[in-house]
Formats: structure tokens, C-alpha cells, sequence
């Protein structure tokens, strides 16, 4: 990764984990199979990728990230599919 702080990356990683938040809040108000649900369950995806990024950006400086959303997370959607944060992130 570039070269950020270590308070940039923490601070991005809780920009993404409350976009990450808000997006699942909605997701249950979308109609599965619209443009809409798509692009959401695209993008929580996308976020989740990101934070796994920059989880393993701080762990390799030697930190410790209590309080995010670390790999092996489920995030579960409208229709019981879970995007699973990993590296390979795979759709169940």
C-alpha cells in the first residue's frame, strides 16, 4: 500500500466500517433482483475487500485493530447469502 499514517488507515477503517453499516441497513429495503440491490450487495462487497486491505496493512505494521471488521466476518444478505470477508471473497 501507499505510504498513510497509521491514524489514516484507522480512520478508513471506520469511514468504511459505518458505510458498511448503513448500507446493510438498507439492503433489506431493496427489492432482490433490482439495479439498486445489486449495486448495494456489489458495494458492501467492494467496502469489505477494503477493510480486509487495510486490516492486513495495519497487522503487518505490528497493530492490533479491536473494534473493526476483521477477515472471516459474515455479512448476511436480504436472501440468506452471506458475502464472507476473506481473502477470495466468495458469495454462499
Amino acid at each position: 500500500m501507499n505510504d498513510y499514517t497509521e491514524e489514516e488507515l484507522k480512520e478508513a477503517l471506520r469511514a468504511i466500517a459505518s458505510t458498511i453499516s448503513k448500507c446493510e441497513k438498507v439492503l433489506p429495503k431493496l427489492k432482490q433482483g433490482t439495479s439498486q440491490h445489486t449495486l448495494l450487495v456489489r458495494r458492501i462487497k467492494a467496502f469489505q475487500i477494503a477493510l480486509t486491505l487495510i486490516t492486513r496493512e495495519l497487522g503487518n505494521n505490528g497493530q492490533m485493530n479491536k473494534g473493526y471488521a476483521q477477515p472471516g466476518g459474515n455479512t448476511r444478505l436480504q436472501n440468506g447469502e452471506q458475502l464472507q470477508l476473506e481473502s477470495g471473497n466468495r458469495r454462499h
